[in-house]
Parts: structure tokens; C-alpha cells; sequence
């Protein structure tokens, strides 16, 4: 049995691996905002409910991560898989009470920031490995990171895309610095969640009329983020692009300098 973490695992995609894992034997540890959703998730198990819990947690502070993490760890000696399903979707100038925008914060820099507090766990699995879900963003997408990470007067046409491609760099950095590791980055598709509750009302009306025609299941979009925690033919980093084809898959290349500075900057972040 492996002992599985899902953050954002009360809702959307991240719910519905859990479900997976838990219908393959496996325990899970959910972490979510909204208690309520949480608890719900919990009574939708029925008879597995027992193998799994649910911490109510606010992964956007510093302070909010390093909670999830000792309340985790407290129950938990060992993660065999970490999945990063939470997300956050906002074209608003808003700021953490750290001085972070949200989406930079919630979308990387929180699980960078919970990955490296839980690493000792991860050392204890066999096979660990970490899956990070984003939007569409391969590996090869140019990106300027000369606004990271302050990101001022936040743009999310502009700068949405160097935030995704930082958790490219991380499972990157994670192969060289944790060997027998695994990590990945797995497209979500377009599958219709609670995240489109945090977008405009244009796109919220949009998605009502053409949902039925581009919106992926949630079942497939959550396909390729289940096979990658539990399975073993895959070498790390790798990125998945096309929701619901584990095969179809690109390794993650990129500049190491790059990657060394962003991971540096993440550790001056967040102290880890």
C-alpha cells in the first residue's frame, strides 16, 4: 500500500485521483482550502474512507505551508507520491501576506516550498515520485523570467507562462538533486472544475456554450497524473502533454543556469 498526498485533493481532478488511488488499494492524504468540500470528499469513500484524511490547509503563505507540512509529517513518516493538483486562476493584482501574487505563490512557489519540507518522507518511499499538474506549457515554451518573482503590477498574459514553466524547472532540478526521484509535469487539459469559479464572467459564459464541445472529463484529465504516481516505466523529468495518453510524453530539457536560478530564488523565498 502507498501513502499518496494530494493537494487540492478535496475537489476537480485532484479528488478524482484520489478516488483512483483509493479504488487501487492505496492510502491518501488530502490537503484543501474548504473544509466542507473536504469533509464531503472524506463521506463520498465509503469503505475507504478509513485509508484516507483530510487537512484543511492555506497553501498560498509561507506560514500556511510549513503548517501542512508538520501537520502531515505528524501522521506520516513516508509519501511514496506527492501530487500538486492545487491551482489557482486570477487576472487581479492581489498579493499574499507574504507580498506574493497568488497565482505565482499557489501555482509553483507552494510546492516547491512543500516538496522540500517533506523530502525526508519522500527518501523513505522506494520509488517517490513528484507529479505537478499545470496548464498547457511545454517544455520548450519560451519564457522571460526577469520579472520573477516579485511579478509587479501582475500580467497573466505575460506572465502566466514563466510561473507553469518554473514547475518544469523544478522537476528538472529535482532529478539532479534527488537521485531515484521521479518528477513530472502533466497537462491538466481544459476539464471544467471549481477553478473556472475564479475566472471572468466572459469566460464563464463561454465555457456553458462550448463546455461540451472542448472540455475534457475530469476522468481524463486525471488519467495521466494516476499513472504517474503509481507507475515505474518512466524516467524523470518528463511532461505529459495530451490528457488521457500516458505514452505520449517529452522528456524536460532545459537550461540548467536558468534552473539554478530559479530554484535559488525559490530557497531565498521560502528558506528551504
Amino acid at each position: 500500500m502507498r501513502t499518496i498526498l494530494v493537494s487540492g485533493g478535496n475537489s476537480g481532478i485532484g479528488l478524482r485521483a484520489a478516488r483512483e488511488f483509493l479504488a487501487r488499494g492505496h492510502r491518501v492524504v488530502l490537503l484543501g482550502r474548504d473544509r466542507r468540500k473536504g469533509e464531503e470528499a472524506l463521506a463520498s469513500f465509503g469503505d475507504a474512507a478509513d485509508r484516507a484524511s483530510f487537512h484543511s490547509v492555506e497553501l498560498s503563505t509561507h506560514d500556511g505551508v510549513r503548517d501542512a507540512a508538520r501537520r502531515v509529517l505528524a501522521e506520516h513518516d513516508r509519501f511514496d507520491a506527492i501530487l500538486h493538483s492545487t491551482g489557482v486562476l486570477t487576472f487581479k493584482e492581489l498579493r499574499t501576506a507574504d507580498g506574493l501574487h497568488p497565482f505565482f505563490s499557489v501555482n509553483y512557489l507552494s510546492r516547491y516550498h512543500l516538496t522540500q519540507l517533506l523530502l525526508p518522507a519522500l527518501h523513505r518511499a522506494e520509488h517517490a515520485r513528484v507529479v505537478m499538474m499545470t496548464a498547457s506549457i511545454p517544455p520548450s515554451t519560451p519564457a522571460e523570467f526577469e520579472r520573477f518573482p516579485a511579478f509587479e503590477q501582475f500580467n497573466f498574459r505575460h506572465d502566466r507562462e514563466a510561473v507553469q514553466l518554473a514547475n518544469h524547472h523544478y522537476a528538472a532540478h529535482l532529478t539532479r538533486a534527488e537521485p531515484g526521484l521521479r518528477a513530472g509535469v502533466v497537462n491538466a487539459g481544459a476539464a471544467k472544475t471549481d477553478i473556472l469559479r475564479m475566472s471572468p464572467w466572459y469566460m464563464r459564459a463561454m465555457a456553458k456554450v462550448v463546455g461540451p464541445l472542448f472540455f475534457d472529463s475530469v476522468e481524463k484529465s486525471a488519467h495521466n497524473v494516476v499513472e504517474a504516481c503509481l507507475r515505474e516505466d518512466w524516467p524523470s523529468a518528463m511532461y505529459w502533454p495530451k490528457p488521457g495518453d500516458f505514452e505520449q510524453r517529452l522528456p524536460i530539457g532545459l537550461d540548467k543556469s536558468t534552473t539554478q536560478r530559479l530554484m535559488d530564488v525559490s530557497r531565498d523565498l521560502t528558506g528551504v
